[in-house]
């Protein structure tokens, strides 16, 4: 590689690992290999997962080219000789691997191998690019690739280096990819293998279905547990997810919180409850919840889901003990200390020490020419004695290496800590030594800092530079938040990371407890969080109208990003008793809701508001009542909900949003069609009258979505072509604003009615249509849909396979975002079981290989190349 720049990927732009190995022969090892590759998060190259239209020959040649490294398994079998040819595929891929790309050749153990794959191997072997080792299972083949590739990528970062002669500083650092559901630890873990063991036995006993980690404050809960996490994926392979519950302060939030961590959409059409135990349902998952004191009251739901989907486990951080059955209580221990009583330590005895250890890697982590000696090590033994061994306080003070020595820190410490400590006696004894530790790091900040710090209580758990500054008008530190800032990373009480491609900030749990205890002390708090409110409701204002139009993805995205200060404003305006602003903001974001499931959070926001019986508006009265009302519409649906929505009709009447009034009626009349005996003329005249005042109001979105209501009515009765005609419409609607997830909702409507009808190639493209769509939004309900519906296409031209493929598929989405409907399963399900009755084994291949696809995998398979290629890019992230 010599003279050759190194090439730096784009994530989407993964090392691609091609497979070649006979196909039914070695499925298992196939499997076994593909699972190998994903845990390294490289890209597997392998024919089954094309199915594109193109010959055989074509295919391994093309995907051949595309590869970085050749991995070959053989078995018994040489493989199939097509007519015409002399060679089989699996001889002819090792051929066409270029010479300089990397071969893995992997040989299983076999006493009756064809004297052709004899010949192969044999050349395989004398050949010096190839590496290849024995294998015996399909286990052993898989923890062996893992080694070699990791080995082998390695070795071609090394090659990649620059040489000494033209290097500039040393090579770049490549950060590892991180998994997508578990945080990322800032630092090392030191001092915790004990406790990592035994809790992990616990764990793979599986007799225990809550484990709570109990401690203080700042004693390492939180950092045990994600490395608990990270370090129980064979026990979890269903997937381990981490909760933090840090800015949740309701009991009813916590099931909301649960769905939109594990990705299950609230849209109101089912109990949310319900949701998330079918999701869980027969998975070995593990759901790291995060500082649960401050919901205690929530505990018992534990109980209903663990009871509900035996299979899952959660691992729970908490202060205090949650005394609900099932749970097993794990005391978190400080780090030990060397002891006072066994004279001046050394460097030795105090290089055993855990927190000595964890003193000296976090000061050398800002003062890199830090070393523990024989000269400093009693005053570090000292500091974490005083510290009680408690990591957070340990790591604090260790920051200060960069400006003391540890003698100093120790002085400073032994002046300190006293009086800090007395002035909280009502706090027990290590939250004493925490309060005291911050307390201490905070006095050595400057006032303008300190007050930033104290102002920073009010964010929730990530927040941008930009959202400081904001708040910045008429504080002591206005102007200078970006040096205040960095002043206070420099301190290692603000954390900066990167997500979603931009910088932000973090503060961890107890600072933040702290810093907002302050702000009420001094009678700040209200103040702050109206600012942060403001600054979020002005967010809202300028994103919320792109919901409704072209820019609906984009709107999507960024309100994702801000998801937990949208949570913290609404309810800074519920807690101020700002109950018209908070009103108004949950109704900007209807649309931003619906997306993305959240109506059942928002309900609880808006009871909230309504308990407080202070005096509203008949506008933020009606925006409560239709929130609360939306999931009794689908779930419960009475006279009673008809009628509230009437009432939400005058109100908003009322209050002069003829806009908010119409869609008011929608819903109305959608509540009519959910009634036990649904009440036909009424909905049919109701819808009517909607669309006209939605479409004189230029309200596209909402006449949109009540075209494709009008088109279920009149389905409903029997009226096929009447349907089709207002699903078309409402697709032309959409299509013409810009409107996505009307686009899917309406594709979908209309496909499924296609396939009814008989028109399979008409049904075949508004299938595509709504993965498109649905794919650029993220909306996998939508992408859901669209592979059932392409499933049912494939099964009426006879693909069994493909069918099973793409029904397995679409089903693994739904279990786990958690949307059960029996309607929607009757899209495939009629195609799908003829044609298992006809070809049960190719339809039971397919879904073996559907269940273990991927969303992009899926949607690759399911789309042709075209249409591929235009949302590509809307892939990368999922």
């Amino acid at each position: 590689m010599s003279g050759r720049r190194p090439v730096i990927r784009t994530p989407d732009q993964r090392v691609r690992v091609f497979v070649s190995s006979t196909l039914r022969e070695l499925a298992d090892e196939r499997r076994a290999v593909r699972a190998a590759i994903e845990r390294l998060r490289l890209a597997p190259v392998m024919f089954e997962l094309g199915a594109r239209p193109h010959p055989p020959r074509s295919l391994y040649r093309s995907y051949l080219a595309q590869s970085d490294v050749f991995l070959g398994i053989y078995g018994d079998s040489y493989g199939w000789v097509a007519a015409g040819e002399e060679l089989s595929g699996l001889e002819d891929e090792y051929r066409l691997a270029p010479p300089e790309m990397p071969k893995l050749i992997y040989i299983r153990a076999s006493e009756q191998r064809e004297p052709r794959l004899e010949a192969l191997i044999e050349r395989i072997q004398q050949d010096d690019t190839a590496a290849y080792l024995p294998f015996g299972s399909a286990a052993e083949l898989q923890e062996q690739v893992i080694s070699d590739l990791a080995t082998l990528l390695a070795e071609r970062f090394d090659e990649s280096r620059p040489t000494p002669s033209h290097a500039s500083g040393g090579a770049d650092e490549i950060p590892p990819t991180p998994d997508l559901r578990l945080p990322v630890p800032y630092t090392s873990t030191i001092g915790r293998e004990r406790e990592l063991g035994e809790v992990r036995e616990l764990l793979a006993a599986g007799s225990d279905r809550v484990i709570s980690l109990i401690g203080p404050g700042g004693i390492g809960k939180s950092r045990l547990a994600v490395e608990i996490a990270r370090a129980t994926e064979d026990l979890f392979p269903d997937g381990r997810y981490f909760l933090p519950l840090e800015g949740v302060f309701e009991p009813g939030l916590l099931l909301p919180t649960i769905a939109y961590v594990l990705g299950i959409r609230d849209n109101g059409e089912a109990v949310l409850e319900e949701r998330v135990a079918r999701a869980l349902e027969g998975r070995r998952v593990l759901l790291v919840l995060d500082n649960f004191e401050q919901i205690i009251d929530a505990a018992p739901l534990l109980v209903r889901l663990f009871s509900l989907a035996p299979s899952a486990t959660f691992l729970v951080t908490s202060r205090v003990v949650l005394r609900i059955r099932g749970e097993r209580v794990y005391d978190v221990q400080a780090l030990g200390v060397p002891d006072a009583a066994r004279g001046r330590a050394g460097a030795a005895r105090a290089e055993r020490s855990a927190a000595c250890r964890l003193f000296v890697d976090r000061a050398r982590a800002v003062n890199p020419g830090f070393a523990l000696t024989d000269e400093n090590a009693a005053a570090i033994a000292d500091i974490c004695r005083r510290l009680e061994g408690l990591p957070l306080a340990i790591e604090l003070v260790a920051a200060k290496a960069r400006m003391l020595t540890p003698q100093g820190i120790a002085e400073r410490l032994e002046q300190s800590l006293p009086m800090l400590t007395a002035a909280a006696r009502d706090l027990p004894d290590r939250h004493q030594t925490m309060r005291a530790t911050i307390d201490w790091s905070v006095s050595l900040l400057g006032d303008e800092d300190r007050g930033l710090l104290e102002d920073l209580g009010v964010f929730a758990r990530q927040f941008t530079l930009e959202a400081v500054e904001a708040l910045g008008a008429g504080r002591a530190w206005e102007g200078r938040a970006m040096e205040g800032v960095a002043a206070l990373v420099d301190a290692s009480l603000v954390k900066q990371a990167q997500l979603g491609g931009r910088s932000v900030l973090s503060l961890l749990a107890v600072v933040r407890e702290h810093s907002l205890g302050r702000l009420k002390e001094r009678g700040e708090a209200g103040r702050m969080r109206a600012a942060h409110a403001d600054h979020y409701s002005a967010l809202v204002a300028r994103v919320a109208p792109g919901l409704r139009g072209p820019g609906q993805a984009e709107s999507v995205v960024q309100l994702g990003l801000e998801l937990p200060n949208l949570r913290a404003a609404v309810r800074h305006l519920v807690h101020i008793d700002r109950l018209d602003d908070a009103g108004d903001f949950a109704w900007r974001l209807l649309v931003y809701w619906w997306i993305a499931g959240f109506f059942g959070e928002v309900r609880v926001w808006m009871l909230e508001l309504l308990d407080k019986e202070q005096p509203i508006t008949p506008h933020t009265r009606a925006v409560a009542w239709f929130f609360a009302l939306w999931s009794e519409m689908w779930q419960r649906p009475t006279e009673q909900v008809v009628a509230g929505l009437g009432e939400c009709v005058r109100l908003f009447t009322e209050s002069g949003d003829e806009d908010a009034a119409a869609m008011s009626v929608a819903a109305r009349a959608t509540a009519r069609l959910q009634l036990p005996l649904p009440e036909l003329d009424a909905a049919e005249r109701e819808l009517g009258e909607a669309v006209e005042r939605l479409r004189a109001l230029e309200n596209r979105w909402a006449e949109a979505i009540t075209e494709v209501s009008r088109g279920r009515l009149a389905w409903l009765r029997g009226k096929q072509d009447e349907a089709q005609s207002h699903f078309d419409r409402a697709t032309e609607v959409a299509e013409a604003s810009g409107d996505l997830f009307t686009l899917s909702v309406a594709g979908n409507h209309q496909a499924r009615l296609q396939l009814v009808r008989g028109e399979v190639d008409a049904a075949e493209s508004g299938c595509i249509r709504t993965l498109l769509v649905s794919t650029r939004l993220h909306f996998e309900e939508g992408v859901a849909y669209g592979l059932e519906g392409l499933c049912a296409v494939a099964a009426a031209r006879g693909d069994a396979e493909r069918a099973g493929t793409l029904a397995a598929a679409a089903d693994t989405i739904r279990q786990r975002i958690g949307v059960f409907d029996a309607e929607v399963f009757t899209v495939h399900t009629p195609q799908l079981d003829g044609i298992r009755a006809a070809d049960p084994r190719a339809v039971a291949a397919g879904e073996l290989r559907g269940a273990e696809l991927t969303v992009p995998e899926a949607i690759a398979l399911a789309l042709p190349a075209p249409e591929l290629e235009r949302i590509a890019a809307s892939l990368v992230g999922w």
